[in-house]
């Protein structure tokens, strides 16, 4: 199904960015019902293991596995062959490590996805949202623009077989032109007006993520550290309708 077609909560993904699953079961006390996709990242997952995925599934909610896995091409295989196993249904590599590596991933998603059921979306992480121009040219070491490095590693992710990239909704223009309408991008940095920034340099509006053409979109504080998570919620829900209206 392609993803202008899903439904726009099932586009819209919260951050579960909590230490523990106390917590996680907390703030879903008044999410729970108004969201379908959350995200688990690596506190979450460090601190209570595969553990809070089968929670959630059992929620009833789809699950954004963000490990951002990077390293030997047989460790990424490894890696993704288990995470296949718990029925996750997006999980990601960092593009940097370069098309071997993905590659592997893939295959080990692959073969850890039970017969009969589809595989988890499988896609590249191309620069983090935190990673400004002078940052990525002067600590990295990596010349240019940031907007040219990110193509960059989107065509990489698709020449290894992945279903799509992680990138700021402000790339997202340059990476549809380049690879098709059909080729998944998922957009954290994503704050709605009047919250705060955080340590994100290249972010944009719920809104504006999706003029832009973003498929999925990740939220989390201004939802998971509001007063009210369910309210804020809807806030973002109706204005992102409005807009497409």
């Amino acid at each position: 199904m392609k993803p202008e077609t899903i439904d726009t909560r099932e586009r819209m993904i919260v951050a579960l960015d909590f230490s523990t699953l106390a917590e996680v079961k907390q703030c879903l006390t008044s999410l729970q019902g108004h969201i379908r996709y959350v995200k688990v990242g690596m506190e979450l997952t460090y601190a209570e293991g595969p553990a809070v995925f089968h929670y959630l599934k059992e929620l009833g909610l789809k699950v954004f596995v963000d490990l951002k896995v990077h390293d030997i091409p047989n460790t990424a295989k490894g890696a993704m062959r288990s995470l296949a196993r718990h029925g996750v249904d997006m999980v990601n590599v960092h593009a940097a490590g370069g098309v071997a590596m993905m590659q592997a991933a893939r295959e080990g998603l692959e073969q850890g996805t039970a017969a009969g059921a589809a595989a988890p979306l499988l896609i590249g992480v191309t620069m983090l949202t935190s990673t400004g121009k002078q940052m990525m040219n002067d600590e990295l070491a990596i010349a240019g623009e940031v907007e040219d490095v990110v193509l960059h590693y989107a065509k990489m992710t698709k020449a290894a077989g992945l279903d799509g990239v992680v990138a700021s909704p402000l790339e997202i223009p340059v990476i549809k032109k380049a690879l098709g309408d059909s080729f998944v991008t998922v957009t954290p940095g994503i704050r709605p007006l009047g919250t705060d920034q955080g340590d994100q340099t290249r972010i944009t509006t719920p809104e504006q993520a999706f003029r832009l053409g973003s498929d999925y979109l990740v939220i989390g504080r201004a939802v998971t550290a509001a007063k009210d998570p369910a309210a804020a919620w809807e806030s973002i829900v109706q204005a992102v309708e409005a807009d497409r209206s």
